[in-house]
């Protein structure tokens, strides 16, 4: 639990005392649980409630499948954040999904129990606490150790050379990963990764955020060309036409593709003609999988976490289909 999952549990709990008079009477840690808290709320004389409780400091479109499922495994189940902006709260709403923010904003519905409460002001903002696993870098290097753990025992000087990322950074990053608590020593010489799905959780959010856009190579008009060309070793499918290739489950709208090779050279060897808005995405590739590479697909962790970032249902009902199938059994 870090601490400020903490501080915005309390915070949000706080305002919501204040504004209603709602009282707390007990929050417990879950450590190494599929929830982070378990809290108590009270309003004297009429109701008491137990809810299990996640926090997060903001809530993506792309959370909600997460959320669903949390709310499902956890009832009552009740998501806290730091802010949640006016179309995720309708979406968290229309899923039965109570929320609470730091505001003192909050859904609860629960058997007789019914409270809503909008259109209050945030107090003030949290500053994120910055952390070297996080950055580009360190979001590189951890693809990798989610991806399969023999890098995490890899030297430096070899885990440096195979993820791009320099030297130096690398003992920052694993110290990160240390303290945010994914690292877990077995011996002197082994260490392997816990929490494995919080950290899948956070390399998705941190990835579509930081890493992501300074990948981006740029967009290029493609519907009507066929997937195998031209074929070339360099790059390899993302996104929707990973997912139609991996699973046979979705007609791509948007092409993703991930190359070793410079913006020219595409353009020149798949005769690409760029378009602002095309339906051809282009990005740097950043990762080492020989297994998924001579497939020519991203790898499928990658794969899901680009159909979450779409937002739209065809892509989640695909994304999920992915997860059970490919991710599962590793992060379960």
């Amino acid at each position: 639990m870090n601490n400020n999952e903490t501080y915005i549990l309390e915070k949000a709990l706080a305002r919501l005392g204040e504004l209603t008079g709602i009282q707390v009477t007990d929050i417990r840690n879950v450590p190494n649980g599929s929830i982070d808290f378990k809290i108590k709320l009270e309003r004297k004389n009429h109701w008491h409630l137990e809810l299990s409780v996640e926090t997060r400091t903001e809530f993506k479109p792309y959370h909600l499948p997460r959320m669903m499922e949390m709310a499902r495994q956890n009832t009552p189940f009740m998501l806290v954040a730091e802010r949640i902006y006016p179309a995720q709260k309708q979406a968290l709403k229309e899923n039965g999904i109570n929320y609470l923010d730091t505001a003192g904003n909050i859904f609860l519905s629960h058997d007789q129990i019914y409270l809503f409460v909008e259109g209050n002001k945030p107090v003030d903002e949290i500053k994120p606490v910055t952390n070297r696993a996080f950055t580009k870098g360190g979001l590189k290097t951890a693809f990798h150790f989610l991806l399969d753990e023999q890098f995490l025992n890899m030297p430096y000087r070899t885990l440096a050379q195979t993820t791009g990322v320099s030297l130096g950074s690398i003992n920052y990053i694993m110290e990160g990963l240390d303290q945010a608590g994914f690292i877990l020593p077995v011996d002197n010489q082994t260490k392997k990764l816990q929490q494995k799905k919080l950290l899948l959780e956070r390399w998705i959010t941190a990835y579509h955020e930081t890493l992501k856009p300074s990948l981006f190579m740029g967009s290029f008009l493609f519907k009507g060309r066929d997937l195998s060309e031209p074929g070339e070793k360099e790059n390899v499918w993302g996104g929707e036409p990973a997912a139609e290739m991996l699973i046979n489950h979705l007609f791509p709208q948007i092409y993703t593709v991930y190359t070793l090779k410079d913006k020219l050279g595409l353009m020149k060897s798949w005769k690409l003609i760029p378009k602002n808005e095309g339906d051809l995405k282009v990005y740097q590739k950043f990762w080492t999988a020989p297994e998924w590479d001579a497939k020519q697909l991203a790898p499928p962790l990658l794969i899901y976490a680009d159909l979450l970032e779409t937002n739209d249902p065809r892509c989640i009902e695909a994304a999920g289909i992915i997860y059970n199938q490919f991710l599962k059994n590793e992060f379960e």
